[in-house]
């Protein structure tokens, strides 16, 4: 992403218009999916929360705006970006650390902390299984470049305080590689399927696990992203719970069966 790419930005409404974040008009842009995944985490008020990847920090700004009081950070891989999110930060009155650094490579701050709740929307392609989009910023959001997925699972489980918890949101195909990540590292597993609607097969999933977890693996019914088995006119067709994530920054809550 060139430096003159970043002086064209859109200021965009999230949450029924309780955020707003500036993002790159031909960049890397947060779509549904960061909302989605900051609906899930079971935050607290004075809680310490990092958000890997935080991209312009849509994940992190959405959970800070619907749990007020958390001590936040973002790790983000390039520069352009982590500015942004800590401008973001700044532009929605919420204290955003943001440091720019490599997954592998954390600064000291971070080394040494640890965390209730690690965040994670990893780029959803290994290396090769798509062809990414020529923008570079994009390219480098949507595909793993140098940072396989398990690395990212194994700095999450590193920077959790015991009993702390990952969320992390992925396609549906990627979800072996993200069980296998938690062998060893994370326990009492968690998954919500996302399914755009009934008779679908998900595409997406969110992932929850424990540190130090030992409770079973626990596969839950998909969340219906839509009304209805297809699109059928030009209008909103949210269901009536993810419409209230969306527009209103509710809670997406955990099924408990």
């Amino acid at each position: 992403m060139s430096a003159e790419a970043i002086d064209d930005l859109t200021r965009d409404a999230f949450l029924g218009g309780r955020l707003h974040l500036f993002q790159p008009r031909n960049g890397y842009r947060a779509g549904v999916d960061p909302v989605l995944l900051a609906a899930t985490v079971n935050a607290r008020p004075g809680q310490a929360v990092l958000d890997l990847g935080c991209g312009a920090g849509a994940a992190a700004l959405c959970l800070a705006t619907r749990v007020p009081g958390l001590e936040l950070w973002g790790v983000e891989l390039q520069p352009l970006y982590a500015d942004l999110a800590q401008g973001n930060g700044l532009e929605n009155g919420v204290a955003f650390n943001v440091v720019a650094s490599d997954l592998n490579a954390l600064p000291e701050p971070v080394r040494s902390a640890r965390f209730d709740h690690v965040i994670a929307n990893p780029p959803y392609y290994s290396p090769g299984a798509h062809s990414v989009a020529q923008n570079a910023g994009r390219g480098v959001a949507l595909s793993e470049s140098d940072t396989p997925l398990e690395d990212w699972l194994a700095v999450a489980a590193r920077r959790l305080a015991p009993r702390g918890y990952l969320h992390m949101i992925q396609r549906a195909d990627r979800l072996p590689d993200m069980l296998a990540g938690c062998v060893g590292r994370l326990g009492s597993v968690e998954v919500l399927p996302l399914s755009a609607r009934e008779g679908r097969a998900p595409g997406m999933v969110i992932l929850r696990a424990r540190k130090d977890g030992r409770a079973p693996f626990r596969l839950h019914a998909p969340c219906l992203m839509h009304v209805g088995t297809r699109h059928e006119r030009d209008a909103d067709s949210y269901s009536a719970a993810v419409s209230a994530i969306l527009r209103d920054g509710q809670a997406l809550e955990w099924p408990d069966g």
